[in-house]
């Protein structure tokens, strides 16, 4: 078998497309809570501490250290890991309430049901 049959084979396979649409998506979903975070959070908790995160720093020894950037890529990761616990907690209600819904029967079969009747017809 060829090399690219092999990878065309591997990237076809439906896991591989589903993590690339799931990266995708991912960075998409990312650049929204970065842009909500920098655009519209970040101003508004800025003007409760009278200063925007990017301007908080501290000098030790000469060297300047801007841990304002730091707090902002731990609030975005806060917000993106709770919107993802959201949503897999909302999945996984709904995967449960489709395993709660009962299953129908499945249909007795034929010799079963051919022995039910003889039975039934004996007792008659």
């Amino acid at each position: 078998m060829s090399m690219l049959k092999e990878f065309k084979e591997f990237a076809m396979k439906g896991n591989v497309i589903d993590l690339a649409v799931a990266v995708i998506i991912g960075g998409a979903f990312g650049a929204i809570v970065t842009a909500m975070v920098d655009k519209i959070l970040m101003p508004i908790i800025g003007s409760l501490i009278g200063k925007s995160f990017e301007s908080l720093s501290a000098t030790v020894n000469g060297v300047n250290i801007q841990y304002g950037s730091f707090i902002q890529a731990v609030v975005n990761f806060v917000i993106i890991a709770f919107f993802l616990f959201i949503l897999i907690k909302a999945m996984n209600a709904t995967k449960k309430k489709e395993e709660a819904a009962p299953a129908a029967p499945p249909p007795t079969p034929e010799d079963i049901q051919l022995l039910r009747e003889i039975r039934d017809a004996l007792k008659k």
